[in-house]
């Protein structure tokens, strides 16, 4: 399996990190992802650590892999970061042959998913937003 993952840095407060090619089923991180998502990244590690799913795992890794380059990359707190966007698609069907009796051979067919995560920064966020003209 090939993981591959991508950096992106789209503005000044928001860190974007895609994983690919994670072998689990996109329903199983969906279930993980829902729960984290919009959530502060110290209070999405107390939820992915204490989860009793497999799924959890890698997504526990690309969390803190996007706010340990959040913090080296571009020089933002950790404690202000928070889960902006989280979402699970779906990437290709690993297909193998597995023999049976007689010569024939049955499919098994292994799912793969791509994990897309963004953190934005708290403080940073509401300062732009607080940049609204005041017209006198």
């Amino acid at each position: 399996m090939i993981k591959r993952y991508n950096l992106r840095l789209s503005s000044s407060t928001e860190v974007k990190v895609l994983a690919q090619h994670i072998s689990m089923s996109v329903f199983k991180a969906r279930r993980i992802i829902d729960q984290i998502r919009g959530r502060s990244y110290e209070e999405t590690l107390m939820i992915l650590e204490l989860m009793p799913y497999r799924a959890s795992y890698p997504i526990l890794k690309l969390v803190y892999s996007a706010a340990a380059n959040a913090s080296h990359n571009m020089g933002l707190n950790e404690a202000d970061l928070f889960i902006s966007k989280a979402e699970v698609n779906g990437g290709a069907i690993v297909k193998k042959l597995r023999p049976r009796a007689r010569g024939r051979s049955y499919p098994i067919k292994r799912p793969t998913c791509h994990i897309t995560i963004v953190l934005k920064d708290k403080s940073k966020s509401f300062l732009d937003e607080s940049k609204i003209p005041i017209s006198k």
